[in-house]
């Protein structure tokens, strides 16, 4: 079954296409949060939220003086970085107060003719109690290169990334009563579905690609669980971290390379 967008991605705009910039612009005038995200870049780089409509004002402002010196030749032709903003989910899951994602891969073989594996990943838990109201980017972004800008981080580095087999039994333990879940929830439906959203963004690029031997693609793909255990896909990384700053990651990253490879 091909998936609506609304049923696993959350409402994003492309702030290089003027019409979707404009519809993004006419849709904020409520108070909510978004998350602005450069194209093309990867740690947390150049990410920020816009928490209010002040700031989407300024923000506003901004791409339209950029738009007008382009015009007006003020500036070099180099053209901006392309940005999506991303509306915020701002009632995540909760692990022992912390918010978390999942990264995951997705690994593309061969395309002629097409290949694909799925392989688990991993936890990714911020060092802080979640606060939806914090200006605190480590509270919001949950790669390690963000939490290390954390002064907790060299302390709570090993409680940043848990085993999938950890997170399924906490599920187990903390949730699968009170939230009607079946058992090892997180190996079998939640494992199901991040493949199913993961063929079907294949599905939707898989003719971009180029169609030859010896191509060969190892994707990251980012998922979030909000509190009524619905799955949403944040983002998918064409060059996932392999770093191995914690027992962990160097358990599963060298396994995933070796496997992939």
């Amino acid at each position: 079954r091909l998936l609506k967008m609304e049923e696993f991605f959350p409402e994003s705009f492309r702030l290089d296409m003027k019409d979707e910039r404009n519809a993004f612009f006419e849709l904020c005038k409520e108070e909510q949060i978004w998350i602005c995200k450069p194209t093309c870049s990867n740690q947390g780089r150049g990410i920020f939220l816009l928490k209010n409509q002040a700031a989407v004002n300024t923000f506003q402002a901004k791409l339209h003086t950029t738009e007008e010196d382009q015009l007006n030749k003020k500036v070099s032709c180099k053209t901006p970085q392309a940005r999506i903003v991303q509306r915020y989910i701002h009632h995540p899951l909760l692990l022992e107060g912390k918010k978390f994602d999942v990264r995951s891969y997705l690994l593309i073989a061969c395309t002629a003719p097409y290949v694909l594996f799925f392989a688990q990943g991993y936890v990714r838990l911020t060092c802080t109690n979640y606060d939806a109201a914090s200006d605190d980017l480590t509270a919001h972004l949950t790669n390690q290169y963000m939490q290390k800008k954390n002064p907790l981080y060299s302390q709570l580095k090993e409680e940043t990334v848990w085993r999938m087999e950890h997170f399924n039994s906490f599920v187990n333990e903390k949730f699968r009563k009170v939230n009607g879940l079946p058992k090892d929830w997180v190996l079998t439906v939640f494992t199901k579905r991040m493949q199913q959203i993961m063929m079907q963004c294949f599905l939707a690029a898989k003719l971009k690609l180029e169609r030859k031997l010896g191509y060969f693609d190892l994707i990251g793909c980012d998922f979030l669980i909000d509190e009524n255990f619905k799955v949403w896909l944040l983002e998918m990384n064409a060059n996932p971290a392999l770093h191995t700053n914690c027992k962990v990651l160097r358990d599963i990253i060298p396994t995933m390379v070796y496997e992939s490879l």
